[in-house]
């Protein structure tokens, strides 16, 4: 039997229990991401749901939250320097990235302390 692997359906993210509202706030009002409405067997466990693109973004819940300083989801943007400028607007701290030749990339930090990276080809 063979397989082939055929892309990524969601990336997840953890933050604090309690955190939806800035959930919504960051990655919906100040990203612009669309909520999702998440399976009526999961919201209980707290969390949100986001479009991002063809794919989706989840935010769980964790009650021992420890955010990820390093693992990170790459979202691939266009006009990379209006969402450079929207973030620093909505005050977060961007930091730029050159080592990759053919794509420009900026990280910030989620509310949570999640890295999150933006990167456009040129």
């Amino acid at each position: 039997m063979t397989f082939k692997m055929i892309g990524l359906d969601h990336i997840q993210l953890a933050a604090p229990a309690g955190s939806e509202d800035r959930e919504r706030q960051f990655y919906g009002k100040v990203l612009g991401m669309k909520e999702m409405e998440k399976p009526e067997k999961l919201k209980a466990g707290g969390g949100c749901w986001f479009h991002c693109g063809n794919q989706e973004l989840h935010i769980g819940v964790e009650t021992d939250f420890s955010p990820a300083l390093k693992a990170h989801p790459g979202i691939v943007v266009k006009n990379i320097e209006a969402v450079r400028s929207r973030l620093e607007e909505n005050g977060y701290e961007v930091k730029e990235d050159t080592k990759i030749e053919d794509r420009k990339r900026i990280f910030v930090n989620d509310p949570f302390g999640n890295r999150v990276e933006f990167l456009e080809y040129n």
